[in-house]
């Protein structure tokens, strides 16, 4: 809540005139069915006409204010909504500028993701919704209760008692859907792991034939989310319907009561319409409310989750020194550009090193190589020369200077990188080769289409090559002279 709150803060001018042009819609709202009950027991029991034209006069007005309240407020709340959001969603991409890349790995690629969006997403239509339909109920059930009290005491009495009924009900649907929305940001979580993995990694998963097997881990993770999603559906289904059953069931009491005491002339006739209104504006502001509060509990789990990284010190901080001043100071030889000095490094959830005491020098002129298998940590030594990491033990020295005395920005101005990514283009093949060249022909390009290669699809779905006329394409293509002969000087 104070990570809010001071959002929240460099808007008090704004959220107060919000909650005044608020307070306005609710006055008048409040306002016409009293004016409406004045005009039926004086004006229209006398006759006296111009007592109710004045009065009609008096309801326009009030029903102006009341319109006019609802726009300008919906427009200040949602202003308000936006801005507060804005400023989180870039606080928490400026954060996550900072951060090294353990830092990074701790929350993951896809957390940072649903972090960054989703999050302030829910965080914002939260704050939305709270201003609208959850601040004005306090007023307006405190306000009903004591207009209905003092038209008759047994009508406000029974006001109260509904309105508590309502409120009951309302606590123990809350109570019971909030560790379900707690549950849903990390189901969301997850589908954005398993979704970026499918993705990022689909040359690899059709190489190795896992096509079945990510289905599978998709269907799981969805069907979690769905399981999740529909507890908490059933959960507004009950409500909604008891929500409506109670204000129906308000709704006879109250004519059934308020018919007992105009017979007892306790009161007059066109007060039941407005105690009725009372009551009837009362319950669908409750309603509306349980559904906003059903919610909270989500956006105070995704307020914690940018918290949490708003909150995280770098473990990675730049130090001051440059290296045109070191350049002079440097002991490792003028030709020596990179020293791995005894390094060793171990990732923070490991049990042990994943690079252990490497000694050697990248020198000028010479061309270093690192050879390894997949997962022997040939990337990780080059995201230790630009400190993505930091070394556990040993060192590493650029021209002679500890990398840890640099800044990162000092070392990405001198060492060029160029990861390793897997880039997915949209389109078939053929329509990637229609964009060819006059060095690569387009007859050459749509030929090299029809070599041997893995298909692409089932011969089983529709639009797929049929494996016969695939066979002819492969014998004609592997029979041809297509390839472009090299040329000789």
């Amino acid at each position: 809540m104070r990570l809010l709150m001071r959002f929240l803060k460099p808007y008090r001018g704004l959220i107060a005139v919000t909650l005044l042009v608020l307070l306005v819609d609710n006055v008048g709202t409040l306002l016409v069915p009293t004016m409406l009950a004045n005009m039926v027991n004086t004006g229209i029991t006398t006759g006296d006409v111009d007592y109710i034209l004045r009065n009609g006069l008096y309801m326009l007005i009030a029903t102006g204010m009341a319109s006019g309240g609802a726009v300008l407020g919906c427009y200040l709340s949602a202003r308000l909504a936006a801005n507060v959001a804005c400023d989180i969603r870039n606080a928490v991409y400026d954060k996550s500028l900072e951060l090294a890349a353990s830092d990074f790995e701790r929350f993951g690629t896809g957390s940072m993701i649903t972090r960054s969006l989703n999050d302030i997403n829910v965080i914002q239509q939260a704050i939305l919704q709270t201003i609208q339909l959850v601040l004005p109920v306090p007023f307006l059930a405190v306000a009903g209760i004591i207009f209905a009290w003092f038209i008759d005491p047994a009508m406000g009495t029974l006001l109260g008692v509904v309105v508590a009924i309502v409120l009951v009900a309302a606590v123990f649907t809350v109570a019971n859907a909030a560790p379900i929305f707690m549950r849903l940001q990390s189901f969301i979580d997850r589908m954005n792991v398993v979704l970026r993995e499918n993705i990022v990694g689909v040359r690899v998963i059709r190489a190795f034939n896992k096509e079945r097997h990510e289905e599978r881990r998709l269907d799981e993770v969805f069907s979690d989310y769905a399981a999740n999603a529909i507890k908490v559906n059933h959960l507004f289904v009950g409500l909604d319907s008891s929500s409506f059953f109670l204000m129906n069931i308000a709704e006879v009491a109250v004519l059934w009561v308020g018919g007992n005491r105009v017979g007892a002339h306790a009161m007059q006739i066109a007060s039941i319409s407005a105690v009725l209104e009372y009551a009837l504006l009362i319950l669908f502001f409750v309603m509306m409310a349980q559904m906003v509060v059903l919610t909270l509990p989500r956006a105070a789990a995704c307020l914690s989750r940018a918290q949490q990284v708003l909150e995280i010190e770098p473990s990675i901080v730049d130090g001051q020194r440059t290296l045109d001043a070191a350049a002079s100071d440097s002991k490792d030889g003028a030709d020596a550009v990179a020293v791995f000095d005894h390094m060793s490094f171990r990732f923070d959830d490991a049990d042990e090193d994943t690079l252990c005491d490497l000694n050697f020098t990248c020198r000028r002129g010479q061309t270093t190589a690192i050879v390894g298998s997949t997962g022997s940590g040939k990337s990780t030594v080059a995201k230790l020369l630009l400190r993505f990491h930091d070394a556990t033990k040993g060192a590493i020295r650029l021209s002679g200077v500890d990398l840890r005395e640099l800044s990162q920005g000092e070392i990405r101005g001198r060492i060029a990188y160029v990861p390793q990514k897997a880039w997915l283009f949209s389109g078939t093949v053929q329509a990637t080769c229609a964009l060819a060249t006059k060095t690569r022909p387009r007859r050459t390009c749509f030929m090299r289409c029809r070599l041997p290669r893995a298909p692409l699809c089932s011969i089983s779905r529709r639009g797929s090559i049929p494996r016969w006329c695939r066979a002819v394409r492969t014998f004609r293509a592997a029979s041809a002279n297509v390839w472009p002969s090299p040329v000789r000087s």
